[in-house]
């Protein structure tokens, strides 16, 4: 999932809600959508600020916290 977004020098910030993962990137073009999906995410939303949301599911707060790991 993290090569998806771009890699781990594309990440700013890792955030989660209920059901999202909730990512900053440098670049959201990188974004490869059909590989988050692929992954396990049920849909990608792009907002206008450059971030991004992945919709996850009840199991986002894990995966938010694998992937801070991850990027530090």
């Amino acid at each position: 999932m993290l090569a998806a977004v771009g890699g781990r020098d594309n990440v700013l910030s890792i955030g989660s809600c209920m059901t999202r993962l909730r990512l900053c990137l440098r670049d959201s073009a990188a974004v490869d959508e059909a590989g988050l999906c692929a992954a396990g995410a049920a849909g990608v939303l792009r907002r206008a600020d450059g971030e991004v949301h992945v919709v996850i599911g009840a199991g986002v707060h894990r995966l938010a916290r694998e992937m801070e790991k991850l990027v530090q």
